[in-house]
């Protein structure tokens, strides 16, 4: 693994101090978890985002709607 030094506030110092209390087997394994986790979340907010410019977009074009309207037509059941 990569390693990389970054700065922390005291009371987080004191969170990762308590690693083991949370199920975590040390610090890096409970920063990695919490990275992954906000990684996730971020990504979850770009995609509500995109999908709601999407619906925008789609509510202000009567071309896609008709076109969409007809594609669900022909669609095999």
């Amino acid at each position: 693994m990569v390693q990389t030094k970054i700065s922390l506030e005291e009371a987080q110092v004191a969170f990762l101090n308590h690693c083991r209390n949370y199920g975590f087997k040390d610090k890096s394994a409970l920063v990695r978890a919490a990275l992954k986790q906000m990684e996730h979340e971020l990504t979850q907010q770009d995609l509500a985002a995109s999908a709601e410019l999407y619906a925008e977009l789609y509510e202000q074009d009567a071309g896609l709607r008709e076109l969409t309207e007809v594609a669900i037509a022909e669609w095999p059941e």
